[in-house]
């Protein structure tokens, strides 16, 4: 065994412990840690596949703010652990069911997996090219898939405006600035002028 399959074995392994260290933890917190894990240990297999830049997408976007806002998000409401257990215990028949039917799919697509006679000529014979892999990315993404890379960012915009629209409570107990009651007042109905005189007060 060399070192590459020493470290692949090692980041699966890793990654298969920590998604489900994910969805069995009783504490949140500790599930957001298990999170970040899996995900560092993922941007491992990405690094052996020669998959540089998603890897370190994956630790800079996901590991660095998905999981961190999960993280804090997680801590600061203040949710009624009690109350969702009750909720997850109602479920688990379901959910119990989903997961030996997922299970029993993978056994079928591991059993009936066999690699073509010609897969490892075919591997080897592949060339490295002079594109790194970020250029090649890159020229993907903004040459011949433009639109539908543009097209998923409108998506996911639409997405984070509908998300804020839904989480917005107006409030009628604190003050809020009204920037064009602002910008429309009359300045002569702003302020009011006092002629005080000496040693009369107010």
């Amino acid at each position: 065994m060399t070192v590459v399959d020493f470290a692949f074995y090692a980041f699966a392994s890793v990654t298969v412990v920590a998604g489900l260290m994910v969805t069995i933890s009783r504490n949140p917190v500790h599930s957001v840690l298990w999170l970040i894990l899996a995900f560092l240990s993922t941007s491992g297999l990405f690094v052996l596949l020669g998959a540089e830049f998603v890897a370190m997408l994956l630790v800079i976007v996901y590991v660095g703010a998905v999981a961190v806002l999960f993280l804090f998000v997680v801590m600061m409401l203040d949710i009624d652990f009690a109350e969702l257990k009750g909720e997850l215990a109602r479920y688990m028949p379901l959910g119990l069911l989903i997961g030996v039917v997922l299970l029993m799919q993978i056994a079928i697509g591991v059993g009936v997996w066999d690699a073509a006679p010609g897969a490892e000529g075919l591997r080897q014979a592949v060339t490295p090219t002079e594109i790194e892999n970020t250029r090649a990315l890159g020229m993907i993404l903004y040459d011949r898939y433009f639109l539908l890379f543009q097209l998923s960012g409108l998506i996911l915009l639409v997405a984070m405006i509908g998300a804020i629209l839904l989480t917005l409570r107006h409030r009628r107990d604190i003050k809020r600035q009204n920037v064009l009651q602002q910008m429309w007042r009359d300045p002569a109905k702003a302020m009011e002028l006092k002629d005080v005189k000496p040693g009369q007060g107010l």
